[in-house]
């Protein structure tokens, strides 16, 4: 760890100027306490840096929790073992081709009609937003065919193998459409306040909500909403997911573990004795014995791991690779050579639209984890076998 600043601590060995005078602009908000904790993976991002962990006392900056709300992973350890799936048989393009069928990619996509597993969570998602008194569909008129959709971007499925040789699916997507229509009005709100008080920001990003105003507890209401879309998300996915592979092995899944955390959220907790609004924006919350899920890019190692509860790391830990390239660099500096390099061994879509989420272009996940050793202990190391992504 080091301490860049008394408001400032960082765990990224590999960390750009930009992105760490992105982060001490953020540490500078009056109301930050007792410190932002850049997480291993830090990376520059809208406001305030992705991999930051950013505690406030009575005020939340939208862009600061990030657009895609309630964002993260999913990953499920199944019965099966890799020789059951490597036979003779066995076609794992079959396999990623069925998954694709089971489940929309791409930005945009959405499921023709509400299947009977997406059905009570839908219900259960209107009857939430009810309670919260909004309608999602201001947002995103699709928002109920969405549920069960992927996305695009660093968004994927995979089936991965441990180090026991045991079969995992593995996944991470949001809160689609509706949680960045929902997540981009209330930046405006908040940025439309600042302008109303005449505060002036460092970065317009930096945008805040009062806590007691009407406008802040909109806000929360819709992203804890928002929240709970992104993980029905995940979870309606991984179904479908374990429904296509148990079809492809012949026999049901048998989950014997199942993991679901965000990565860009925030929430009441207390650190250093006071309630503050925990704002994780690309990390996951890793409190001592807590699960966790941190995948590399397309093509390398993901981790489930156990926190520590680091206290000065604010219970958090990074929830993945970190960008080095942006994407317009990434595809004018890689080939589409390059990538079928990376992902040998692998069975995916073999396109140059996946060309931006070369490997290369993300920090190298290994160093992540060694930066991160004091942050989580790691439970299991996963290589993919099968990816899935939307372009």
């Amino acid at each position: 760890m080091k301490e860049i600043s008394t408001r400032l601590l960082s765990w990224a060995s590999i960390l750009d100027a930009k992105a760490e005078a992105q982060a001490r602009t953020t540490s500078t908000m009056p109301f930050v306490f007792p410190h932002v904790a850049l997480m291993p993976d830090a990376h520059l991002g809208l406001g305030a840096t992705v991999g930051s962990v950013i505690p406030t006392l009575g005020a939340v900056m939208p862009a600061a929790v990030g657009v895609d709300i309630g964002c993260g992973m999913i990953a499920v350890r199944t019965q099966f073992r890799l020789e059951d799936a490597t036979g003779e048989a066995r076609e794992l393009r079959v396999l990623r081709e069925q998954i694709e069928r089971a489940i929309p990619v791409s930005a945009g996509a959405h499921n023709n009609r509400i299947v009977a597993t997406a059905e009570p969570r839908v219900a259960e998602l209107e009857a939430l937003a009810e309670e919260a008194g909004f309608d999602p569909g201001q947002a995103l008129g699709r928002w109920r065919e969405q549920l069960g959709t992927l996305g695009s971007g660093n968004h994927f499925i995979e089936v991965s193998v441990d180090e026991s040789d045991r079969l995992w699916l593995f996944l991470h997507s949001g809160s689609r459409g509706v949680g960045n229509r929902i997540a981009q009005r209330h930046i405006k709100v908040a940025q439309r306040a600042m302008a109303t008080w005449w505060i002036e920001l460092p970065d317009p990003d930096l945008a805040y909500l009062v806590e007691g105003t009407p406008e802040f507890d909109r806000y929360i209401a819709e992203l804890r909403w928002a929240q709970h879309y992104a993980l029905l998300n995940r979870e309606e996915m991984m179904d479908r997911v374990a429904r296509q592979f148990g079809d492809w092995m012949g026999a049901p899944v048998i989950e014997e573990e199942r993991i679901n955390c965000h990565h860009n959220f925030t929430q009441k907790e207390t650190h250093w004795g006071k309630s503050v609004w925990l704002s994780r924006k690309g990390a996951i919350s890793a409190r001592a014995g807590e699960l966790g899920l941190i995948p590399g890019s397309m093509g390398t190692a993901s981790y489930v791991v156990e926190g520590l509860g680091n206290a000065a790391a604010l219970h958090s830990s990074p929830h993945g690779a970190g960008r080095e390239y942006s994407r317009s660099a990434a595809r004018k500096t890689f080939t589409h050579e390059q990538l079928r390099e990376a992902m040998a061994g692998i069975e995916y879509r073999d396109t140059d639209a996946f060309l931006d989420e070369i490997p290369a272009a993300y920090k190298p996940i290994d160093q992540i984890m060694a930066d991160a050793a004091d942050l989580v202990t790691i439970r299991h190391r996963l290589r993919q076998i099968v990816n899935v992504k939307g372009d």
